[in-house]
C-alpha cells in the first residue's frame, strides 16, 4: 500500500543532524538526513556499524530529537512538544520491534502485548481481549498465558510483534528483528511483518545491515557516516565504434 495523493506523510524528517557529547568530545552521528516516510510505505535503511542508522530509528520513533533540523511525527513537529506529549504521540502513533525483543521475562505473553494499552488508560478486561486478538492475529492464540521463557526465539519475536501492533500504530519500526533468530525464523518473521504492512496498512520500516533483508523491501536507503548515500547512476555500457 502506498500513500494516496495528497495524503501526509507519517513521519518527515528534513535535514536532522544529531550529536553526542562524549567525555567532553561532540561526536556527529546524523550529519543532515532528509527522509520521507509515506503512509503504508516499506523502506529499508541499511548500512554498516556505526553509519548512524539506529540512530536516526531513534529519531523516526521519537525516542530522541534532533540536535538540528525538522522532524514531523503524526502531523507534529517534535520540537514543540513537552516530554510527556512526545511519549503519548509514540504510544498513539509508532510501534516499536528489538532485536532483543525486550519483553517482560516474568510477564505473559497476553500482558506483555497488552503493556501499551495500560498507557491509553484503557480497562483491564478491554485490553486483554485486544491483546489476545493480536496475539490469535500473529498465530499464538494458543501461547497467551506463557512467559517468554516458555517460547521459543520465534515465538518472543511475535509477541513483540504482536505487542508493538496492539495499539494501531501508523508506523512500525524494526530493528534489526532477525538478528537472534536462525534463517528460516527469520524468514517467517519477515513475512509476518510484511503481511501486516500489506494488510493492515501500517508503514514498515526495517533497520538492517542485512542486505537480503533489505532488498525484501520496497525501497532502500542506505547509510554510512552520518549521511544517506545517494544511489548510483546506473551504468551505461559504452557504445562499440565501428571500424
Amino acid at each position: 500500500m502506498t500513500a494516496a495523493a495528497g495524503t501526509a506523510p507519517a513521519i518527515e524528517a528534513v535535514d536532522v543532524t544529531r550529536t553526542y557529547e562524549l567525555d567532553g568530545v561532540w561526536v556527529p552521528a546524523l550529519r543532515g538526513v532528509t527522509l520521507t516516510v509515506a503512509q503504508g510505505d516499506h523502506l529499508a535503511i541499511i548500512g554498516p556499524s556505526g553509519s548512524g542508522k539506529s540512530t536516526l530509528m531513534h529519531l523516526l520513533g521519537g525516542l530522541d530529537r534532533p540536535t538540528s533540523g525538522r522532524l514531523v511525527i503524526g502531523g507534529r513537529d517534535v520540537a514543540g512538544l513537552s516530554p510527556a506529549e512526545l511519549a503519548r504521540l509514540r504510544n498513539e502513533t509508532i510501534g516499536f520491534v528489538f532485536q532483543a525483543f525486550h519483553l517482560l521475562p516474568r510477564t505473559s505473553a497476553l500482558d506483555n502485548v497488552a503493556l501499551p494499552l495500560v498507557y491509553r488508560g484503557m480497562g483491564g478486561a478491554a485490553r486483554r481481549r485486544q491483546a489476545a486478538a493480536m496475539l490469535e492475529r500473529v498465530g499464538l492464540g494458543h501461547r497467551v498465558r506463557h512467559r517468554p521463557s516458555q517460547l521459543s526465539g520465534g515465538e518472543q519475536q511475535r509477541v513483540a510483534i504482536a505487542r508493538a501492533l496492539v495499539t494501531g500504530p501508523a508506523v512500525l519500526l524494526a530493528d534489526e528483528p532477525t538478528g537472534n533468530l536462525d534463517t528460516a525464523t527469520g524468514a517467517a518473521v519477515l513475512a509476518l511483518l510484511e503481511s501486516m504492512n500489506a494488510d493492515s496498512g501500517v508503514a514498515l520500516v526495517l533497520v538492517t545491515h542485512d542486505r537480503e533483508v533489505a532488498l525484501r523491501a520496497r525501497r532502500q536507503i542506505t547509510m554510512r557516516d552520518g549521511v544517506v548515500v545517494p544511489p548510483a547512476a546506473p551504468r551505461i555500457p559504452r557504445q562499440r565504434e565501428e571500424p
